[in-house]
């Protein structure tokens, strides 16, 4: 973990349509995509209107033989909102 406070740590995983909850996704699998990756994830944090700090070299921790990398977004609203916010752009194809 990052163990700062003001910033939200968002992995690919959590939009991926292929796992269930209790494996990592965060978002409804309505909203979840096939195999998300790291570069569309900070396309879709762009064009939601954050400024995410990019980390490509770390590992989920439940998911550690995988190097799939995270973005850490500003903290001004809940961790919820936010990943609704990008579920959206993920999901957009322009």
């Amino acid at each position: 973990m990052s163990g700062r406070k003001d910033v939200v740590v968002i992995w690919p995983l959590y939009f991926d349509a292929a796992r269930s909850r209790s494996e990592g996704r965060m978002i409804p699998a309505s909203a979840a995509i096939s195999r998300p990756t790291l570069d569309q994830l900070i396309t879709a944090a762009i064009r939601a209107g954050y400024k995410p700090e990019i980390e490509r070299d770390k590992r989920h921790p439940s998911n550690w033989y995988e190097s799939s990398g995270r973005i850490l977004v500003p903290k001004k609203e809940p961790k919820s909102a936010v990943l609704r916010k990008i579920a959206v752009g993920m999901r957009s194809k322009k």
